[in-house]
């Protein structure tokens, strides 16, 4: 317990004395976009690409123009108190036939800093907005948007009210205060190291506040899980006053074994988005990783030691009574599996299509980077985009940049001139313009508006039709060009991410075939298991397309604008649920191989094993789905989507896969569900996690009738 207490302590030092989370350009090697601005930065050292921006909104009174000598000075007055901030590069004033509407009553102003978004003080933030509200009292209608707006993310009281949830389902779980704060309080020590961590590692390593949020909501949700887990099994382990160090060991080396593995491939999902390709999702995933890590510590070192203080305390009350017999049949759980057993083939078929018709959505998935349109419009950014586009049209929101290498051309100007034309005449591009050489006047760069918004689907072919279009002009002109900007950044990482997700979505089921039949020295308990595990991701993304693509209850979640679904979201959703999938599954099924191979049949196997772990299984999930729904309400648009995809998917897993269909499905496999090939079995190395080595052989006659007891006959 002191060593954990010293690691808190030395995590909230190296945090205090961090930099914190940044604020960085997400960056994909290999995809065009990112060449492109690695091109920029080699060509124009000057152009600051990383450094942040704003750009400011300028619309002039009812019946009035922005350019008449009273709205002209009130601009004026307000650009000249930003262009004395010392982070400011440069201020670009409204000028006609660009940043001013054909009507003239509109106009936007653009702000280039020469520190990125991170490094952009409060004090540049306040000027900012100081100058925005002075523009608005001199009666301009004036909102701001940009990366220099950006200042982190912050949790809201709905996100902390899962961990409430969570203490009220532990106490009616337990009946017990002390067993109920075990829990939360080493869930809280473990999430605060690893949060901490995060947090002090975050600036050196470039990480994101998105990163340390993610592992702060994954490290709350098992922390508390796998402690729980431990707990139960202590004390139904419990077999006497004076077997507190005893039970304590037996937990540990059964539940804890079960934890252990069950972390493990979390872990190793999480580390898997590592092969993906995308910088910062392999932040995340690593990061969440490391939370899971210490989670995984905490069940199995501070939450015994916590025990060892007070073995009695977190006992039942029956158990305080003198009375360890624990009542191994529950109503519920007993009527549940008759039901289930009894028509296995029904409940297999109806729970199958349940989860598959929410998954219908999921066909519709496009994917994306939702931007300032998807904020609610109390916020200046949003009023900024609604401005722009009603003025100048949507896709003024998202020019693409164009960079042209004309180092071979005879003419670089004139073919430059010629790649301008050729895109300006292509349909569905508003205007070009001109172009902006570098010093040695070999590279260019021109910026096209399309007439469609960012995440438009007409915007992404567009960008496709453009670059098709370019090896024939490319021959005649002798130059190269790339497209690149933010929207084609962002089409680019959807593109990237989408092509990678079957082959990691394989890569996981593969892995968890492979874990699963290591545990349960069975061959279609693993299948069952990937196959379920398949139907709640679907089923999760099935509910995030209808809610953010689709619109459906957005209101509730503050969504007042559809768009696509977060490029990133399917891949981290897949690593995740997969890890949170075979928690499920090994703490259910593995009670149930417990008995089996304690000598009950399977079908008595099945009931024993679910009556003994459904409660715990049910108490973990609802607490998971509070802690993940928590975060559903928070103000990033990443961490939202991952906030209510995780909960839904937990809720499918837990209770429609987990506790109904893997019952109905084993009840249908019968023996056959427990079947290895000798070959198979001789080569796989064995693992203990129901803790057989620890049963005493004179124990096994006593444990084989207290389960034949416990057993549910037709």
């Amino acid at each position: 317990m002191v060593t954990w207490l010293l690691a808190l302590g030395g995590a909230v030092t190296f945090a205090v004395t961090s930099e914190g989370p940044v604020n960085t350009r997400a960056t994909i090697p290999g995809i065009e976009s990112q060449q492109a601005f690695d091109l920029i930065e080699e060509r124009f050292p000057d152009a600051a690409t990383d450094g942040a921006s704003a750009t400011i909104v300028f619309v002039a009174p009812a019946g009035e123009d922005l350019a008449s000598a009273e709205n002209a000075q009130v601009v004026d007055e307000t650009l000249a108190s930003l262009a004395d901030n010392p982070q400011v590069l440069r201020v670009t004033p409204p000028s006609a036939g660009g940043s001013i509407s054909a009507d003239g009553t509109t106009g936007f102003a653009s702000v280039s800093y020469e520190v990125p978004s991170s490094e952009v003080t409060d004090a540049s933030r306040t000027a900012l907005a100081d100058a925005v509200e002075e523009a608005r009292d001199a009666g301009l209608t004036a909102e701001m948007s940009g990366s220099a707006l950006k200042t982190g993310t912050k949790m809201s009281v709905m996100e902390l009210a899962g961990v409430g949830i969570a203490a009220v389902v532990l106490m009616m779980t337990f009946g017990s205060l002390l067993a109920a704060g075990l829990p939360l309080l080493t869930a809280l020590i473990g999430v605060a190291i690893s949060f901490l961590g995060v947090w002090a590692v975050a600036g050196p390593l470039g990480m994101a506040i998105t990163t340390g949020m993610l592992a702060l909501m994954l490290g709350l949700a098992v922390g508390i899980d796998y402690a729980m887990f431990v707990v139960s099994r202590f004390r139904e382990e419990r077999h006497g006053p004076d077997d507190g160090f005893e039970a304590a060991g037996r937990a540990v080396g059964t539940a804890g074994s079960a934890v252990a593995f069950a972390g493990a491939t979390v872990v190793i999902a999480l580390a898997g988005l590592s092969v993906v390709g995308i910088p910062s999702l392999m932040k995340m995933g690593l990061a969440a990783a490391g939370a899971v890590v210490i989670a995984v510590l905490v069940a199995l070192t501070l939450v015994p030691a916590l025990l060892a203080f007070a073995p009695n305390r977190v006992l039942s009350r029956a158990q305080r009574r003198g009375d360890f017999h624990l009542p191994s049949r529950h109503p519920v759980a007993r009527s549940w599996m008759r039901t289930v057993l009894r028509r296995p083939l029904l409940i297999t078929v109806a729970g199958v299509s349940l989860v598959a018709a929410v998954a219908v959505p999921a066909l519709s998935l496009q994917l994306g980077t939702p931007g300032d349109a998807s904020l609610p419009i109390t916020e200046t950014q949003r009023r900024a985009y609604d401005l722009r586009s009603e003025a100048f049209g949507p896709g003024f929101n998202g020019p693409l940049t164009v960079v042209v290498d004309a180092r071979d051309a005879a003419d670089p100007e004139a073919a430059v001139a010629e790649v301008a034309d050729s895109i300006s005449s292509t349909g569905g591009i508003v205007s070009v313009s001109k172009a902006s050489f570098n010093e040695r006047g070999d590279t260019a760069i021109l910026s096209a508006v399309p007439s469609t918004s960012p995440t438009d689907e007409r915007t992404e072919d567009l960008v496709d039709e453009l670059r098709a279009a370019r090896p024939d002009l490319e021959a005649a002109e002798h130059v190269t060009y790339e497209i690149t900007g933010t929207t084609a950044l962002n089409i680019d990482m959807a593109q990237k991410t989408q092509s990678a997700l079957v082959p990691y979505v394989a890569i996981v089921i593969g892995l968890a075939v492979l874990l699963l039949m290591i545990v349960f020295r069975s061959l279609w308990i693993p299948i069952t298991a990937a196959l379920g595990f398949l139907l709640s991701l679907f089923a999760a993304l099935g509910v995030i397309v209808a809610v953010f693509q689709w619109g459906w209850a957005a209101d509730l979640l503050g969504i007042e604008q559809t768009g696509p679904v977060m490029s990133l979201m399917p891949i981290l959703l897949v690593g995740i649920v997969f890890g949170l999938a075979m928690d499920y599954q090994v703490f259910l099924v593995s009670r149930m191989r417990e008995a089996h191979v304690h000598g009950l049949p399977a079908r008595e196997a099945i009931v024993t094993g679910f009556e003994r772990s459904s409660k715990v299984v049910v108490a973990a999930a609802v607490i998971m789905i509070a802690v993940f729904g928590g975060f559903a309400t928070a103000h990033e648009p990443l961490i939202k989507m991952v906030g209510l995809g995780l909960a839904c998917a937990v809720f499918f897993d837990a209770f429609v896969v987990r506790l109904t269909l893997v019952p109905a499905i084993l009840q249908l496999l019968g023996e056959r569900a427990w079947w290895l090939p000798r070959w198979l079995d001789r080569v796989l190395p064995r693992v203990d996690v129901e803790g057989e080595s620890l049963q005493e052989p004179a124990d096994a006659p006593h444990e084989q009738r207290e389960l034949t007891d416990a057993a549910i006959t037709r």
